[in-house]
């Protein structure tokens, strides 16, 4: 199995299709651009959503869902939307062998057809904050993709919300960012910075967007997550008014957030290895799976019954674990066809967390011999005290796999002093780069067109406030753009 994964310092493009194809992820679909996620990615992708699901929920939104296609006179009503999406849209004129009176776009997102919704259902002070939450799939018609990274179809959750006032929908935009992080770090094991987006980079027709931004093995940054405070745009466009306390007829304002399936995609760069894919334990939908050695054929029936005895050993004691916060699932492989260094690969290549191994031999020492994903440790522990040492297993390798990239995010950030470094620096060494930007448009065109490195995000203070520089532009040298102040941002080539 190893030999079909590529190694990383070789090629990482190519070590990342390996992993998504041969750890059976996804595959190509038919239709260019699209996908077929495969039950092993989609097993990853339900186990994001169960947990995500549950930290939406607890913000108070619920769960709704929204017709697949948009009359394209929705699109118009908010112009920077329809500008900033129109590239990308995939529009339907007939249906039935009929040309439609009104063409109809299939969702690239939902602002629109939710608003219009959201217009009748918003009457009085009395409905606010509405907050809906949708699992859904969208189309945008991407020129180059990459399976789970970038498709002309992908799955994600998307939420929307109305409030009162501007504080409101600001505070619930930062809320929705901050569980964004806490899910990326706390489930997916995967670091993230949180930042403000440039006016540049901003969702089309929201007054700022929020993003998470995490760095992968190759050093490129990948936006992870979205959280858009949309103020009175779409509201306006689609007249989404509420009769408040003092009788007045007033605008809502508006959030939108969201993540999707390139998740996975960050998952595999942020921790998999040329061996295959390695998965956080909270992302896993088995955790431990025992592989019987049966050799010896006189051995076999007493090798098996230690096996289903270990299984329910470790079932009973993860059960009541304080620190585990998910059943975990034991699988025992008894099948004969297969070789066990056949399945010691497989299982390394699919990115199950724990591997049993327990032969004849492990009989007589009443023993097991337990290997760890992440870092290969193998361990012989007796039967009483497997139970424990899974546990302790799976705890460990979630920290261990956020600590490793945090460590390595860290080891490759720098600070870039000048342009000219900082454009010799993106080739020799990449990474991200904090530094300063006077915030006009001709400085960020300049890095990008000259480096292909984008703003990722603009540095937030504790208030979720730019942070202001006293040093000059990397580019142009300002402290100002004319009356306003220089910014910390961080640099770095993307996916």
């Amino acid at each position: 199995m190893a030999e079909k994964i590529t190694p990383r310092d070789k090629d990482f493009s190519q070590w990342y299709h390996d992993i998504v194809i041969n750890a059976r992820l996804a595959d190509y679909s038919p239709v260019k651009g699209c996908m077929v996620i495969r039950p092993n990615g989609y097993a990853i992708w339900e186990r994001i959503q169960q947990d995500l699901d549950r930290r939406i929920k607890g913000t108070g939104a619920r769960n709704a869902y929204f017709p697949l296609f948009i009359p394209e006179s929705f699109m118009k009503k908010e112009a920077e939307h329809v500008e900033g999406f129109s590239p990308q849209c995939a529009v339907v004129t007939y249906a039935g062998a009929k040309e439609l009176e009104e063409k109809l776009i299939v969702r690239p997102t939902s602002e629109t057809i939710i608003n219009s919704m959201f217009a009748k259902w918003v009457q009085s002070y009395r409905d606010l904050p509405l907050m809906i939450n949708q699992w859904a799939n969208v189309v945008r018609w991407e020129m180059r993709t990459r399976l789970f990274l970038r498709t002309t179809e992908f799955l994600w959750q998307e939420g929307h919300t109305c409030h009162a006032s501007a504080e409101e929908a600001e505070d619930e935009t930062r809320k929705m960012l901050k569980v964004y992080a806490e899910f990326a770090e706390e489930v997916l094991a995967m670091p993230v910075i949180q930042g403000l987006k440039s006016e540049s980079e901003r969702f089309a027709g929201a007054l700022r967007t929020y993003s998470i931004e995490a760095m992968m093995q190759d050093k490129k940054a990948l936006q992870a997550g979205t959280s858009h405070n949309l103020s009175t745009n779409f509201a306006k466009a689609f007249n989404t008014q509420f009769l408040d306390r003092d009788g007045k007829l007033k605008t809502v304002y508006q959030t939108s957030w969201g993540v999707s399936t390139r998740l996975i995609g960050g998952v595999i760069m942020t921790h998999s290895d040329d061996k295959g894919l390695v998965l956080p334990p909270r992302l896993a939908s088995t955790h431990v799976v025992i592989v019987p050695i049966l050799a010896d054929t006189s051995a076999k029936p007493r090798v098996l019954e230690a096996a289903d005895k270990v299984a329910n050993v470790i079932r009973e004691y993860c059960r009541n674990s304080r620190l585990l916060p998910y059943d975990v699932v034991v699988d025992i492989d008894a099948d004969e066809s297969k070789q066990p260094g056949w399945k010691y690969h497989e299982y390394e290549l699919i990115g199950v967390p724990v591997r049993i191994e327990i032969g004849p031999r492990d009989l007589e020492k009443n023993q097991v011999v337990v290997t760890r994903r992440d870092s290969g440790k193998k361990e012989a522990v007796s039967h009483e005290h497997v139970g424990k040492n899974v546990e302790s297993c799976l705890a460990a390798m979630q920290s261990d796999l956020l600590d490793k990239a945090r460590a390595s995010r860290e080891k490759n950030t720098h600070e870039a002093k000048t342009y000219s470094d900082f454009v010799r620096e993106i080739d020799e060494v990449g990474g991200f780069f904090t530094t300063s930007w006077c915030q006009s448009k001709e400085c960020e065109a300049k890095i990008k067109e000259e480096t292909k490195a984008t703003i990722r995000c603009l540095l937030l203070d504790d208030k979720y406030l730019p942070i202001k520089t006293n040093t000059g532009c990397i580019v142009c040298g300002n402290k100002t753009n004319g009356s306003i102040d220089a910014l910390r941002v961080i640099l770095a080539r993307s996916y």
